[in-house]
């Protein structure tokens, strides 16, 4: 039997790669989970005037069916909703408004972009249908070995190769017009990953999913799955930072001894199974392999910086073309790519605890904002911003692959029990791609370890599910 299991990080990768090994190897197995932060990772919150904000990864897809399943079983709720309007800004005017009229923003998106926007729908929603195959196959306990190997069980060719070319090239491919992708999947991709219309099609299209469907968020805050799930699994949260894996062997099995250091000082564990949900790249972690033959390589690619600004204050709303700030009716501001504009995306954000008495500040009076920017903010930029503010708190991240960057998929497997989850960020990144991930590892972990391999990398899954039934 599989004796103590670790799990390097407690994001949400971290919290459901613990709970999904449980799941599948049983309650007996004993979990050491190693963070370094605080339980949570980027799932943060920030806190103004007594009340708690997110400060990043906020909202849900209303099919992300593992985060629904997670929340249903922590007993946690959905946040109530509080309408909004967005629009998509150029730095001189906006290019699309939201009205509280439906069908006149349907007619607004198809007077301006005619059919491309029909036709934008009908691709985003090919692809997430495919991408919910993996659900059943997951239901079925079927696994597979490398990123590649489960896009192809999805979607075949065609998904593999949306990782490997660009959003834009793929949605003019089926017909989108360039001003559609110019003005609205330029703003969609600056507010969701901080890049531009060349970022992978699979990713582009996972983020489009999210902008045109409806979406939650957990009451309270994200980060409680995190916590919840750790707390649910009973697993061991060691506050440590893993320096590195070397690798010994007994009774002809891999044993894997983990290196870390905490405020204690130095220390080691051995584990018959590891899960890395932390990035392996030089300039994320410096961590170390030893004993490995042949050697673990650094994995190439590169992180796309970005600063979230939390700023109470007032909006400078004559920026935007509304001297009269009691005028200004939108919410959320994307921006399409315009060079001078020094943002990518700001919203009116409301707290993680919502009453039933909340309502949204008028566009006159102080308000919560949060800002996405490639850079901090400098004082003028502020000021461009907001008439005046009392506070801004500044979180700069290294959040999401830089996606130009990426040649090849990195691997899921490093060696016979030691697995590396991060990985699916360079196919998409959200938190159901990660939960998705984290599903994969555990029965991937749990069906190399007896040796279940008609269960990996199966061929026409489909049809084999179909017949399972």
């Amino acid at each position: 039997p599989l004796s103590p299991a670790a799990v390097v990080g407690a994001g949400l990768g971290g919290s459901a790669s613990a709970y999904f090994l449980q799941q599948h190897f049983g309650p007996q197995v004993q979990l050491d989970v190693y963070e370094q932060a605080g339980v949570g990772g980027r799932l943060a919150t920030v806190t103004v005037n007594k009340q708690q904000y997110e400060s990043r990864g906020a909202s849900i897809h209303a099919l992300s069916l593992h985060m629904q399943d997670f929340v249903k079983m922590l007993g946690l709720k959905h946040r109530r909703e509080v309408a909004g309007k967005s629009a998509i800004f150029s730095g001189e005017h906006f290019v699309l408004e939201e009205t509280d009229w439906y069908l006149l923003n349907l007619f607004r998106l198809w007077w301006h972009y005619g059919i491309s926007f029909l036709r934008l729908q009908m691709w985003v929603e090919e692809v997430m249908e495919k991408f919910m195959r993996i659900y059943k196959y997951q239901a079925h306990g079927y696994a597979f070995s490398s990123l590649e190997e489960l896009l192809r069980s999805l979607g075949g060719e065609a998904f593999v190769n949306m990782t490997q070319r660009s959003v834009a090239e793929s949605l003019l491919e089926v017909g989108v017009t360039q001003r559609f992708v110019d003005d609205v999947i330029a703003a969609v991709l600056r507010s969701s990953y901080g890049q531009s219309v060349l970022v992978p099609a699979f990713a582009g299209a996972m983020s489009l999913a999210g902008a045109q469907g409806s979406t939650w968020a957990v009451e309270g805050g994200n980060k409680l799955v995190c916590s919840g799930l750790l707390k649910l699994t009973k697993a061991n949260v060691i506050s440590a930072r893993v320096t590195g894996i070397s690798l010994h062997s007994s009774e002809g099995r891999a044993l894997y001894q983990v290196h870390y250091e905490s405020t204690e000082g130095q220390g080691s564990a051995f584990y018959d199974l590891v899960v890395l949900t932390t990035p392996l790249h030089p300039s994320r972690s410096n961590f170390t392999f030893d004993n490995f033959e042949p050697p673990i390589a650094d994995l190439p690619g590169a992180f796309q910086p970005s600063v979230t600004s939390v700023v109470h204050g007032y909006l400078n709303s004559s920026y935007f073309g509304f001297p009269d700030p009691k005028l200004f009716p939108f919410t959320s501001i994307l921006t399409t790519d315009t060079p001078e504009l020094f943002f990518h995306a700001m919203d009116n954000i409301c707290p993680v605890n919502i009453s039933a008495a909340f309502r949204r500040k008028q566009p006159q009076e102080a308000a919560v904002w949060r800002v996405l920017s490639p850079r901090p903010l400098d004082k003028p930029q502020l000021k461009t911003l907001f008439r005046s503010y009392y506070s801004v708190q500044v979180a700069e991240w290294q959040t999401y692959p830089r996606y130009d960057a990426a040649k090849a998929l990195p691997p899921v497997v490093l060696h016979e029990s030691l697995f590396y989850l991060s990985g699916v960020e360079w196919v998409a990144s959200s938190m159901e791609m990660t939960a998705v991930a984290a599903k994969n590892v555990a029965l991937l972990a749990y069906n190399r370890w007896h040796q279940q391999l008609d269960k990996i990398d199966q061929k026409d899954l489909m049809h084999k599910v179909k017949t399972e039934l």
